[in-house]
């Protein structure tokens, strides 16, 4: 019986071998090749007529949008700097037994600080 099961789980991972992976990989063309790169070209060309559309609108949007995104990362980054001094002030100075908080709030400090970095430099850096 082992000797059955083999065989067919080596024919079911080799049958998938065989087998196309899109019906459309065995289907004929409809219609014969016709020049494709004209076709593209046209359809470059008018991607580079038309105009954009309230552009300057937009952007002031996401640029308003984006300093709000900024301002609450940088004041859950400020929220988690205060939190990590206390904690850290309370386990040097008093004795108590937060270090696992302590490391725990450095830990998403230091995340946030980094997040609060890259989508400055991503967002606001003249490239």
């Amino acid at each position: 019986m082992s000797g059955w099961l083999r065989a067919f789980l080596a024919l079911s991972l080799l049958l998938p071998v065989h087998m196309p992976l899109c019906a459309a990989d065995t289907a004929a063309p409809a219609t014969p090749a016709a020049p494709t790169t004209s076709n593209g070209a046209q359809i470059l060309e008018q991607f580079g007529r038309q105009q954009p559309q309230h552009l300057a609108r937009a952007t002031s949007i996401a640029e308003h949008e984006r300093q709000v995104i900024m301002f609450t990362i940088g004041s859950v980054l400020l929220l988690l700097l205060i939190s990590t001094a206390s904690v850290g002030i309370a386990v040097a100075v008093f004795g108590k037994p937060l270090f696992l908080v302590h490391m725990i709030l450095a830990g998403l400090t230091v995340t946030v600080a980094l997040v609060h970095v890259i989508v400055g430099v991503v967002w606001f850096f003249p490239f």
